[in-house]
């Protein structure tokens, strides 16, 4: 049985990455979602396993000594991270992962496991375009914009470290650009 790929997509909160990560799923649907775990609080909508593992601050710190996460991150005050155990049971059973996750996650990820990654990064067209389609989502608090807005020059200095960058101006030819990368790479 083939081994399967791990397409990471990464990029600043607001660039396009989860709305491009689930339309590369439904065009790859053997291809598994990493499902990470956070603490953070349970947005409307959002179902236990299938869009994170909530766990509270305790569980994800007992995983953490417990060497459990690939990758973990404390990010505006909450833990996110991704169990060894989700990525170790696709890539031995074959099937390729994709992740939507920030920066350092993607780094960490390719420190891990480096011949079975393919990095992908998200850019915005401007941070003036960012700023809007952040605002525009209401979904945070006027501190978390900021917090958000202050760590994107850190992440596109990051970006270099990936395999391939897409700049996310226009979405459909974003998601066109990333699943020709996908398609070369499984």
């Amino acid at each position: 049985m083939a081994r399967g790929k791990l397409i990471v997509i990464s990029a600043p909160s607001g660039c396009g990455k989860t709305t491009i990560a689930k339309a590369i799923l439904s065009k790859h649907p053997a291809m598994l979602f990493s499902v990470s775990a956070t603490t953070r609080p349970v947005r409307s909508g959002e179902v236990n396993g299938k869009d994170y593992f909530f766990l509270s601050r305790r569980e994800f710190e007992d995983r953490i000594k417990a060497g459990d996460l690939v990758e973990w991150e404390e990010i505006y005050g909450n833990y996110y991270g991704t169990l060894k155990s989700e990525i170790h049971r696709a890539l031995d059973n074959g099937y390729s992962m994709i992740f939507d996750v920030d920066v350092k996650g993607a780094l960490s990820i390719r420190r891990n496991f480096p011949v079975d990654s393919v990095l992908i990064f998200i850019k915005p067209p401007s941070i003036e375009v960012l700023t809007n389609r952040l605002m525009d989502r209401k979904t945070e608090n006027p501190e978390t914009l900021k917090r958000r807005l202050d760590r994107v020059p850190m992440e596109l200095d990051q970006g270099v470290h990936f395999d391939f960058q897409v700049v996310n101006d226009d979405l459909d030819k974003a998601i066109t650009e990333v699943d020709e990368i996908v398609q070369k790479n499984l």
